[in-house]
């Protein structure tokens, strides 16, 4: 029996990820049962994936508005920032976590593809990709395997493409054995007379389909994304979309050239539900409905049903909304291109989607009852305080007694995969393509991308560490929006906007939803804070692994991706040691913490410790001496202590220039507390003996906390006047220790 010709219950409802209550709602929409295409429609549309439903809530509470802002947060397909000169900047950051656990080379390569979709039908040219990963322990050969296909994809579409990789973050751990993550980010620049809405305004304007041909890849993936790994979930191998970067290079231009023809009133990317979430998106913003003929869909297999051409995710597929009469000039550029655009159905005042095959009306449905904000369901899951809390109060530092041998515990913890130089995977990646990335030479704590034909910059970055927001989900919050304000901060940039991509367990877990309010509520009060508003972005629920009989969420992993802008690239700070003879000094408060460290899991195999200490105001504040440090000229270097402590720190300014350091820790600390401790708010900068008496009058008067270290010196790693060795010894571990796990 076909699909289509089954009788309509709560328990098809359930099987296609939908509940009772939900199915009584679709019926009281429709004021009748649904039939089998319209309850597939709803099952995507109201899946947590589009719609939102456990999260839409508590979303709102993020702060959404700023000077910069021009469009906001769920407005359009990204957040769009003024750049000034008349250019806007389109960032957005998405999740392709199931996808890529179970095929990862496609499942990380259409993950690449779809975010740049939303950037360029916005009328921006994609300019940067960053990428926040996470795998599970980096001895099991199926974290190795995962993480080979992974880069893999993300390299081989990034790379012909044509758009660069200019930064990330990769972070290894248990818990992410079997539901890796993968999140990508795009920044785009546009015009700001050439952006381009999601709109289906006009009755009577003809809708195409321009790009590839619809198959049966990634029916369902919405619903896919929407659910618990489990051992089956191989069997959901069709609902993982196989990409094409060399069409979806050909479909940016074209679609570029088509937004210059004046022509086009409205475009949406077709990703996660493919035609039905693009129809329903474009009319439920207008106002408007659609007739829509699926026969006339461009289809790689002839025997597809309506359903599963409405259902499709195939990839590099848009739909435009053209204006009625000017038809012909879209057919033109998009035969320039090779590719398809084929006029599908026409917009209508009803507020009504009508699909059609081959004459005969499949499907009728309110655009406005399938959306974020219109008729989706909205849920408030119960919450409930983590009972590993209990083991995270428990957790006494007395109890760890500082190592006898420094040298051999810097080592080991330095050889950490989480420290360790990522050359394995971004070597992979091609950093220079466009000639915008100004980092190859020397790298700064955010990655700074050039503006071509201006003396801007952007400043970007994706920063999370899952370890904090595990012990302490508001702290941990806050911690990630606050650590990417200081990489731009560092980097001499202007901290601007967020997108975020919050990556949790399954929202049913009264224990998962605590976890994702908390950590909602801290990234907020960082945000506003910062001054940063929330531009939108993607929230990834279900994201769990089966550890026996049991089944056990990932540590939250909120991620944050920010933008900043120079207003001068010659104001661009580096991290590298400049001059043997500089000095080194520490801004902010060191303190006797270890919590959630690096060291204490390398070291001492604990996972239960309160996060690093943080104060917000703190925070702020050194962050704002910094940069007036930046544009006063004082230092040469500026550099963030974050995971492994001040030593790594030291060691990754040390690995970028080849210069080593001779350092004091202060007696009043343990030692490694002092060195290794991850307490947030400090930042390393080096600068001239001549400008020391300027520096230090400047911290003093303004009231800000400060340590001088020691001195950058010649090759080697002093500590304390013990010699851990030379610059090349550490080298070889920093370059090495990841492609000897990953290959070996």
């Amino acid at each position: 029996m076909q699909p289509t010709e089954l009788e309509i219950t709560g328990k098809t409802a359930k099987q296609l990820g939908l509940d009772e209550q939900e199915f009584e709602q679709i019926k009281k929409v429709l004021g009748r049962v649904p039939n089998f295409t319209e309850l597939s429609i709803f099952s995507v549309m109201w899946s947590e994936h589009c719609s939102y439903k456990n999260s839409i809530k508590w979303l709102k509470t993020l702060p959404r508005e700023g000077k910069r802002l021009l469009v906001g947060a769920g407005e359009e397909n990204a957040g769009l920032v003024d750049i000034g000169d008349g250019l806007a900047c389109a960032f957005k950051i998405e999740s392709h976590n199931h996808p890529s656990a179970i095929e990862p080379y496609h499942g990380a390569a259409t993950g690449v593809g779809g975010i740049h979709r939303d950037i360029f039908t916005m009328g921006a040219r994609p300019v940067a990709t960053l990428n926040s990963l996470r795998f599970g322990n980096p001895d099991l050969k199926h974290t190795k395997n995962l993480m080979r296909g992974v880069v893999k994809g993300i390299g081989d579409y990034g790379n012909s493409f044509g758009v660069p990789t200019v930064a990330g973050e990769v972070y290894f751990h248990d818990c992410y054995n079997q539901n890796i993550l993968v999140n990508v980010m795009s920044v785009g620049i546009v015009d700001q007379g050439e952006i381009v809405s999601a709109l289906a305004e006009g009755p009577g304007n003809p809708v195409f389909i321009v790009g590839s041909q619809t198959g049966k890849d990634g029916i369902h993936g919405a619903t896919f994304a929407s659910a618990d790994l489990h051992e089956e979930s191989h069997e959901d191998l069709p609902a993982v979309q196989v990409g094409d970067p060399f069409q979806e290079k050909l479909l940016l231009e074209a679609t570029l050239e088509a937004i210059k023809t004046g022509a086009v009133v409205g475009i949406q990317d077709m990703g996660a539900a493919g035609i039905t979430c693009s129809t329903s998106e474009m009319c439920a913003k207008s106002g408007t409905g659609m007739i829509i003929n699926l026969d006339k869909v461009p289809t790689r297999q002839s025997n597809m049903e309506a359903w599963e051409i409405l259902l499709s995710e195939s990839q590099e597929r848009m739909l435009i909304v053209g204006k009625l009469g000017e038809e012909q000039a879209l057919y033109d550029v998009f035969d320039k291109w090779d590719l398809e655009c084929v006029q599908i159905g026409e917009v209508t005042g009803t507020g009504i989607l009508q699909y059609f095959y081959h004459g005969e009306k499949v499907a009728e449905v309110p655009a406005e009852s399938l959306v974020l904000g219109g008729g989706a369901p909205v849920y408030d899951r119960e919450q409930a305080k983590p009972a590993y809390f209990s083991k995270i109060a428990k957790f006494n530092p007395k109890q760890i007694n500082t190592p006898k041998d420094l040298k051999a515990s810097a080592r080991k913890l330095f050889s950490s995969p989480n420290l360790v130089s990522k050359r394995w995977v971004y070597e992979q990646y091609d950093s220079m393509v466009r000639t915008n990335n100004m980092n190859t030479n020397a790298p700064s704590d955010a990655a700074i991308v050039r503006i071509k034909d201006s003396k801007k910059c952007l400043a970007v970055t994706v920063d999370c560490n899952a370890t904090y927001v595990f012990a302490d989900p508001y702290v941990g919050g806050m911690i990630a929006v606050a650590e990417a304000s200081r990489n731009i901060i560092c980097s001499g940039g202007t901290p601007v906007a967020i997108t975020n991509c919050l990556n949790f367990g399954n929202p049913y877990n009264p224990e998962v939803y605590y976890q994702f309010v908390n950590a909602i509520k801290g990234i907020g009060e960082a945000c506003r804070k910062f001054g940063t508003p929330v531009t939108g972005g993607n929230v990834s629920f279900y994201n769990q692994s089966q550890v026996g009989d049991k089944t056990e969420p990932i540590y939250p992993t909120p991620t944050i991706g920010m933008l900043g802008i120079l207003d001068d690239a010659a104001s661009q700070m580096t991290l590298d040691f400049k001059n043997d003879g500089d000095m080194i000094y520490m801004l902010g408060n060191s303190y006797n913490d270890l919590g959630s460290s690096e060291y204490l899991r390398v070291l001492h195999g604990i996972h239960f410790s309160p996060p690093p200490y943080f104060d917000l105001y703190e925070e702020f504040e050194v962050q704002k001496h910094t940069r007036k440090l930046i544009k006063k000229e004082l230092v040469n270097s500026a550099h963030d202590v974050s995971e492994g402590g001040l030593f790594t720190c030291l060691m990754e300014s040390t690995m970028a220039s080849g210069l080593g350091f001779n350092i004091e820790t202060v007696e009043t600390f343990r030692k490694d507390c002092f060195l290794f401790g991850e307490s947030q708010s400090r930042i390393i900068v080096t600068l001239s003996p001549d400008k020391e008496d300027d520096l230090q009058n400047y911290l003093i008067n303004n009231n800000v906390s400060f340590t001088k270290l020691g001195e950058v010196f010649g090759n080697s790693v002093v500590i304390d006047e013990e010699n851990f060795g030379s610059v090349n010894e550490w080298k070889r571990i920093f370059d090495e220790t990841l492609a000897e796990k990953i290959d070996g």
